[in-house]
């Protein structure tokens, strides 16, 4: 067997207010994938909310995450993080979107 560690930090936020804290816990240098599911955060303003209290960080955008989210859709994601060197990974979404990125 091969020898390795794994170190998989997690910060997971929920509940009202919580978008205002956004770039408090980012780091300043990272570039974030946003990743999201099929569009409910555009009818409900979260995304508007959530570039808002992210303005002057880079973000590449990744929505379409699926209920129950395919592998496939999952590895587009992985491929787009290793095209963009993705060193921060953000989640906003139900389940399906935080189960994603638990893959990703």
């Amino acid at each position: 067997m091969l020898n390795f560690e794994l170190y998989n930090p997690t910060n997971l936020i929920f509940g009202k207010g919580q978008i205002e804290k956004l770039s408090t816990l980012v780091p300043k240098d990272a570039k974030i994938l946003l990743a999201y599911g099929g569009g409910s955060i555009f009818k409900n303003g979260i995304h508007e909310q959530v570039i808002n209290n992210l303005k002057g960080f880079d973000i590449v955008e990744f929505g379409g995450i699926e209920p129950n989210p395919h592998f496939e859709t999952l590895m587009k994601a992985v491929e787009v993080i290793k095209a963009e060197k993705i060193d921060f990974i953000l989640a906003v979404g139900g389940g399906s979107v935080i189960d994603g990125v638990k893959f990703i």
